[in-house]
């Protein structure tokens, strides 16, 4: 398969996922818990499992990184020339409180960079895919597809910024003002805040310290980049997807093209 015929696997596979989780949601599902504020659900599982099921039928023996596998199910990815990062549901205290802001994630590596990634919100009905060399687009609830492509934004006191519904603190709402940006929209999941960007609707998308896992940044990073934008850890550093780590300890950074070094140069001296 070319780049563009896995990218539309990839989308597929996801949006039988999204189905499954639709189905779960109309019930009245159990909650359990693997932390402090760390739900899991039926609809995390059994997304979970179809989706690794489906991407082995598809692409064979490609390590498949994903949120609610246990561990030795993908013993051995690390330095792995391609590797899948799934997160079935990301958004899960989204999905409890049932306000929409879910979605299903399923990013490619390839050399330790992501190259393709989709991102399918269920209670939306809307996808997002990108890959390196295939660009970037927004797939509508009726099936039509337009193009991603980042916003032409250059000055911080006209940008738009968008946060974390669930896991904000005074640090990041302070960062986001010593930016000089005024208007900040919150939303669930990374996947959609990484769309926000990658659609032109937000300009900056940033969370410092720890940001999730792997599986949490590697499809929105890929959507970013096909879309234009740029994305990283906090600190400028390339996000490391060759393992072993899998926790983004060093925070997460995206934006569009124009703003990024900026927002870089003013945050140095503010999160070290």
């Amino acid at each position: 398969m070319n780049r563009a015929e896995e990218l539309e696997v990839m989308l597929r596979v996801a949006r039988e996922a999204s189905t499954v989780i639709e189905r779960v949601y109309a019930t009245d599902f159990t909650v359990d818990y693997k932390g402090p504020a760390d739900p899991v659900t039926e609809a995390d599982r059994q997304a979970n499992a179809l989706i690794v099921a489906r991407l082995a039928e598809a692409f064979g023996p490609v390590p498949v990184v994903a949120e609610e596998s246990d561990e030795s199910a993908f013993a051995g990815w690390v330095g792995a020339e391609r590797v899948f990062f799934v997160d079935p549901l990301d958004g899960t205290l989204e999905f409890v409180a049932r306000n929409g802001d879910f979605v299903v994630m399923i990013g490619l590596v390839e050399r330790a960079r992501p190259v393709a990634g989709v991102v399918v919100a269920p209670a939306l009905g809307t996808a997002w895919a990108g890959a390196l060399g295939v660009g970037a687009f927004e797939v509508a609830p009726s099936g039509a597809r337009k193009p991603l492509a980042v916003s032409e934004t250059a000055d911080l006191s006209t940008a738009r910024a968008v946060i974390s519904r669930s896991h904000q603190s005074d640090r990041l709402l302070r960062l986001i003002s010593d930016l000089g940006i005024s208007e900040v929209v919150a939303r669930g999941s990374a996947g959609l805040k990484a769309a926000e960007v990658a659609a032109g609707r937000a300009d900056v998308y940033f969370q410092p310290g720890r940001a999730g896992k792997r599986w949490d940044t590697c499809a929105p990073e890929a959507i970013l980049v096909a879309a234009g934008g740029r994305a990283s850890d906090a600190f400028g550093r390339p996000i490391d997807y060759k393992g072993p780590e899998l926790d983004n300890h060093q925070g997460f950074l995206a934006t569009n093209a124009k703003l990024y070094d900026r927002v870089l140069e003013l945050l140095k001296d503010r999160i070290a």
